[in-house]
């Protein structure tokens, strides 16, 4: 199998998960743009802190070991190349507040049970296995923020596309205030197309063409729970506090 045709298979992978996944395709609520900001700043954290670094661990690879190292230091410590200096946690943290949740709330927030359950999974999707499987681990959800899977706004956009014209309508934020998708559009762009790459000709190389595609597949399974988990969550929480408004 060809270098393209590796592409063509994690290419489909991720167009199935646009395309259906909950959280892309139904409208944006109060309640899960909440439930987003408290589940994702920790899951940030823990994927950067733990998760990719045992992933450039096992890669021998140097030059692919630095560019995870410092997609990492992006988000857990600074970004100044595609944001203002503050890691992707933090301006998501700001982000909340600017939507008109407590500081402290955010802070406090704990990990929904289907938030714990994805980080076992991605534990044994990218801990102790092969570093190209746990590579595609790293990369794969960031692609869906890139334009050019599922369709209408969702494939002119990307996924964080869409979301920051939402939550801009949503919660009547500014530029500024939105930069956690502007930044991600752009960085993730960076950082899958180096994955997506690197993987595709790694893959060829190795023989590990139809592994590469599965571990893709699988990931982008959990990546549905994951984002699923945090609608269904924040539905319940639109009914708890009566909230209504939706954009879609």
């Amino acid at each position: 199998m060809s270098t393209k045709s590796v592409i063509a298979g994690i290419d489909k992978a991720v167009h199935n998960f646009v395309k259906h996944n909950r959280m892309l395709n139904e409208p944006l609520t109060k309640g899960r743009a909440h439930t987003f900001v408290m589940q994702h700043r920790l899951n940030t954290r823990q994927r950067n802190s733990v998760l990719k670094l045992r992933v450039a661990t096992n890669t021998p690879e140097w030059d692919v070991k630095i560019d995870i190292l410092e997609a990492c230091v992006e988000e857990l410590v600074s970004d100044a190349e595609h944001g203002d200096g503050r890691p992707h946690w933090k301006v998501l943290e700001d982000l909340g507040v600017d939507c008109g949740m407590k500081r402290a709330q955010i802070k406090s927030a704990k990990p929904l049970p289907s938030t714990r359950m994805c980080w076992r999974a991605w534990d044994g999707l990218m801990s102790n296995r092969h570093w190209l499987l746990g590579l595609m681990g790293n990369t794969c959800a960031e692609r869906a923020n890139v334009p050019g899977y599922g369709s209408g706004e969702l494939k002119k956009k990307g996924w964080f596309g869409l979301e920051n014209r939402r939550w801009g309508e949503m919660f009547n934020l500014s530029p500024e205030q939105r930069l956690f998708f502007g930044m991600h559009s752009e960085a993730d762009i960076v950082h899958s197309d180096l994955g997506w790459k690197t993987v595709a000709q790694h893959a060829s190389k190795l023989r590990m063409e139809d592994e590469v595609i599965d571990a893709c597949e699988e990931n982008l399974i959990v990546w549905n729970h994951y984002l699923n988990g945090i609608a269904e969550a924040g539905d319940v929480l639109d009914k708890k506090m009566g909230w209504r408004k939706k954009v879609g």
